[in-house]
Formats: C-alpha cells, sequence, structure tokens
C-alpha cells in the first residue's frame, strides 16, 4: 500500500575509482534522515559514474568502476549502479544525468505497461511499480561538491539553479564543517536553499577514493578500508598500481563481474555503431 509521504529516489554522481565505504554510507545517511523527518520515503538509491572522456586523474575504465560498484553493493536492497551515464558517447553535464532518470522514472509510473521487463534497467527501484503519482529525484554529495559551485568556470549558474532548484540537494558533510556558511555567502544558493537538505554525519571516515589509489600504488595494504571483494578485483586487474590508469582486458572471476562486463560491451558496440550512422 502506498503511503502518503512523497516518493524519493537519491542519486550521487562522481568517480568511483575506487567507490569507498563512505560513498555507500551516505546514502544511508540520507535516508535515515529522510525517514527520521518523514519528509520523504526513500524508494532507491542510484550510483551513476562518470563518463571516462572526464579524464581525471587516477580515473580507471569505467568496466572497471562499474564492476567494483556492482560487487560494493550487492548486499545492498536498495543501492544500485546507473551504466547510462558511462554509455554516452562523451561526458555528460550532471543535469542532463538527471534529467534522464527522473523522465525514465517518472514516464514508467505512467505507463509502466508500455515498457518490456526484461529491458527495464537494473537501477530503476522496485517500489516504483507501487507508486501511483511521480517520484522526486535529489543530488547526494559531499560539502566538497556543494564548495566546488564557486570554483570559477567549474559550473553554469544555469546548471546549478537546475539541480538545485528543480531536483533538490543533499549535503552529508563532516562535523565541524560549515555548509551554511557557504551557502550564506552565495547568492545563488541563498535563493535556492529551501531545496538544500544539509546533514551532518557524526560518523567520521576520511578514507576517501585518492586515498586507497595512493596506498594501493604504494603497495601498501587497503584490506578492512574497502569491501574485500573491491580488493580482490583491484589486485587480479592490477588496478591503481601506477599513475598510468590504461589497464589490460579484465579479468573475470564471477558472475557479477560478468554481468556488467558484458553488459558494458555490448553498449559500446551499440554506441558505435550509432556513430557511423551519424
Amino acid at each position: 500500500m502506498e503511503t502518503l509521504r512523497p516518493k524519493l529516489v537519491i542519486i550521487a554522481c562522481g568517480s568511483y575509482s575506487p567507490i569507498t565505504p563512505m560513498h555507500l554510507r551516505m546514502f544511508e545517511i540520507a535516508k535515515d534522515y529522510f525517514e527520521r523527518t518523514g519528509l520523504y520515503e526513500v524508494i532507491g538509491g542510484i550510483i551513476s559514474p562518470t563518463h571516462d572522456d572526464y579524464g581525471k586523474v587516477g580515473l580507471v575504465p569505467a568496466v572497471h568502476r562499474c564492476t567494483m560498484i556492482k560487487l560494493a553493493t550487492r548486499s545492498s536492497s536498495w543501492i544500485r549502479l546507473s551504466d547510462w551515464e558511462i554509455q554516452q558517447s562523451q561526458w555528460s553535464r550532471t543535469r542532463q544525468v538527471l534529467q534522464y532518470h527522473k523522465n525514465f522514472m517518472n514516464n514508467f509510473i505512467k505507463s509502466p505497461n508500455s515498457h518490456n521487463e526484461a529491458d527495464l534497467p537494473e537501477w530503476l527501484p522496485k517500489k516504483l511499480s507501487e507508486c501511483k503519482h511521480g517520484v522526486h529525484l535529489k543530488l547526494l554529495c559531499g560539502a566538497d561538491l556543494l564548495e566546488s559551485f564557486n570554483v570559477p568556470n567549474l559550473w553554469k549558474d544555469e546548471d546549478i539553479e537546475e539541480i538545485v532548484g528543480n531536483y533538490g540537494l543533499i549535503v552529508v558533510s563532516r562535523s565541524g564543517s560549515n555548509p551554511e556558511r557557504f551557502i550564506f555567502d552565495s547568492d545563488l544558493l541563498s535563493k535556492l536553499k529551501f531545496n538544500i537538505s544539509l546533514i551532518t554525519n557524526w560518523v567520521p571516515n576520511e578514507i576517501s577514493s585518492s586515498v586507497i589509489r595512493r596506498l594501493i600504488s604504494r603497495g601498501e595494504s587497503v584490506k578492512y578500508l574497502i569491501d574485500d571483494a573491491v580488493i580482490e578485483y583491484i589486485n587480479r586487474n592490477g588496478l591503481f598500481k601506477t599513475a598510468n590508469t590504461k589497464t589490460s582486458k579484465p579479468a573475470i572471476e564471477n558472475d557479477v563481474e560478468k554481468n556488467v562486463i558484458n553488459i558494458t560491451k555490448n553498449l559500446k558496440i551499440a554506441n558505435r555503431k550509432r556513430k557511423k550512422k551519424l
């Protein structure tokens, strides 16, 4: 039975090279917040890794990042990988990523029988079929992304206005940080603060992807810092050993990895065919 609370899906974008427990903890922290306040019923979480063209330092190919995400989320009942962003012909702006996912979900709600179940994306929340009304989508991030809005030439004002104003921002920050001040100092964010949810993480975790990459490149252990299955995959494929992110063909070990690699391969072939037609 559908509750009266509006339905919310949380999406996070980023490199995930590699994914860390804190990436996933942020989803749980945000869900607890909305369940506790009663503002929304959270029905799904989406992780959307960035396109290879983003070109960030330490960015391994998307096929590896997607596989690591699948391995890290295998125990979650509600957080799923979306590979839509990485399958585009080029890097997509965050507002485009949000627009695609929200439109797909709301079109599904309006016409659920018009979709072939076998063709539905894996990231689609299971409870979406129970929704009679539209679903909300908000972008989950840390305070560092919020502060990046002020970096010259990094974000367009119209993109910030679209992301925050029409979707919404969930900012999970550590104790001692001051995102409220940053919002106050920004005329644009102050105007949109009604759609920014600020949540304090009272259990600090400073283990970032860059720290993991640094330790691995030095030959040091990352045991207990990231998921064991992710560590095994990294070691088997020789990821993050040097500054050079180019790696050999992925070494397949289990069904999770095989499934992601096959999907990625097929979509890349489809993209190449589409480019030839154009």
